[in-house]
């Protein structure tokens, strides 16, 4: 099955914030996951690991 990758204002709708939001977690929050550039100006959000972050903090 091939990945999942959601962009900046995908994530952003999905939490209710700003995409600008999600660039600041990612400098602060070194638990949240890291982006994934697939080519200049093409940055992505693995689907499992944005679920597995959530499943985290669900558990804490």
């Amino acid at each position: 099955m091939a990945e999942a990758y959601l962009a900046d204002t995908q994530l952003a709708t999905r939490y209710g914030v700003h995409r600008t939001t999600l660039w600041r977690w990612v400098k602060a929050d070194p638990a949240f996951p890291k982006p994934i550039s697939l080519s200049p100006g093409c940055t992505r959000w693995k689907l499992a690991e944005i679920e597995a972050w959530e499943a985290a903090r669900t558990a804490a």
